[in-house]
C-alpha cells in the first residue's frame, strides 16, 4: 500500500466533511448548487479522462450506459436532497441521517435483489432505526408538516438516493471511474436546467462566491481527482475505514464553527448509527456483497 495514495485519500475524505458549511455559506439554494457542482465536475472529470488516457481504452456497453445515466440522476437527487437538508436542519444531523444509506442498501438489497438477509443484518437495521429516531428526537414536532419542514425527510430521501445510486453501480464494471461519473454529472447538467433561477445568483456577496468557487473546484475537482487516484491503489479494507473520515469532519467544524450542541440522546443517536454502519461497510465484504465505493461518491 503506497502512503501518497493513503495521504490523498484521507485529504479527499477530509474535504469531503466540509462540504456542509461551504454549502450553508454559499446563499445560493440546493437545485443552484448542484447545477453548479454537476458543471464543474463535468469539465474537471472529462479534462482527468482525456489526460490520463482513460478515453483511449474505454469500453461502451449499451446496458451498462443505461444503468450509468439512471445512476446518475439519483446521484443528482441524492446532492439536491442533502443540500435541502443542509438548509434545514444542522450538519451534524442531516450528515446523519445521511448515512443511513448503507442500511437501505441492506434493505432494497433484500427486497430487490433477493439478497438474504440474516439476525444481525436486521440488528443492524433496528439499532440505526433507534439511533436516528433519538438524533431527530421526535418529540420536537406535532405534527408530519413539521417533520418534513425539519429537513429530515430530506436528509432521509439523500440516503434513499445514495443507496439506489450504490446498487446500481454494482452492475457497472467495464466503464471506468472517469467515464462513469462524467456521464453522471453531464446527465446532472441536463435534467436541472430547466429548474435554475439565475436570479439566485443575483446580490451574491464576494465571500459567496468563494464559497460557491470552493464547493465547484475544491469540493468537486480536486477532490474527485485525489479519491479517483488513490482509489485502485488501497485495499477496500482501508477505504472503507476512512469513509469515515467525511463525517467525523463534518460533525466537528458543525460543533467547532458553527456551534452546533448535540443533546446527550442525539450524542447515543449518532453513535448508534454510526454503529450500524460499521456492521453494513465490513461484515458484507467478506461475501463481496457490496462493491460500490467506485465511482459512487460522499457529497
Amino acid at each position: 500500500m503506497k502512503l501518497a495514495a493513503m495521504f490523498k485519500m484521507i485529504l479527499a475524505m477530509s474535504i469531503f466533511g466540509s462540504i456542509g458549511f461551504f454549502t450553508v455559506k454559499t446563499g445560493v439554494p440546493a437545485i443552484e448548487l448542484v447545477f453548479v457542482r454537476c458543471i464543474f465536475a463535468t469539465i474537471f472529470l472529462s479534462l482527468c479522462w482525456l489526460l490520463t488516457g482513460h478515453h483511449k481504452v474505454e469500453v461502451w456497453n449499451k446496458r451498462e450506459l443505461l444503468v450509468t445515466l439512471i445512476c446518475g440522476v439519483f446521484l443528482v437527487l441524492n446532492w439536491v436532497f442533502l443540500f435541502k437538508a443542509f438548509e434545514q436542519m444542522s450538519i451534524t444531523i442531516s450528515i446523519s441521517i445521511y448515512h443511513l444509506a448503507p442500511i437501505f442498501v441492506l434493505i432494497l438489497g433484500s427486497l430487490v435483489l433477493k439478497e438474504k438477509m440474516n439476525i444481525m443484518s436486521l440488528i443492524a437495521i433496528v439499532v440505526c432505526f433507534l439511533g436516528s429516531i433519538l438524533v431527530v428526537g421526535m418529540n420536537g414536532y406535532s405534527s408530519l408538516t413539521d417533520l418534513v419542514n425539519s429537513g429530515f425527510i430530506w436528509a432521509l430521501l439523500a440516503a434513499v438516493c445514495y443507496a439506489m445510486t450504490m446498487l446500481l453501480g454494482k452492475g457497472i464494471n467495464q466503464l471506468s471511474a472517469y467515464a462513469m461519473t462524467f456521464v453522471q454529472t453531464f446527465i446532472g447538467v441536463i435534467i436541472l436546467l430547466p429548474f435554475i433561477d439565475l436570479s439566485e445568483f443575483d446580490n451574491l456577496t464576494f465571500s459567496n462566491w468563494l464559497f460557491i468557487l470552493g464547493t465547484g473546484f475544491i469540493h468537486t475537482g480536486l477532490v474527485y481527482y485525489l479519491f479517483f487516484d488513490s482509489l485502485r491503489k488501497l485495499p477496500t479494507s482501508v477505504i472503507s475505514a476512512l469513509v469515515f473520515l467525511d463525517p467525523a469532519v463534518a460533525i466537528l467544524l458543525d460543533i467547532i464553527i458553527v456551534g452546533f450542541r448535540p443533546s446527550l440522546m442525539q450524542i447515543i443517536g449518532i453513535l448508534l448509527i454510526f454503529s450500524g454502519m460499521v456492521y453494513t461497510l465490513v461484515k458484507p465484504k467478506k461475501s463481496g456483497q457490496y462493491q460500490t465505493i467506485e465511482g459512487n461518491l460522499n457529497p
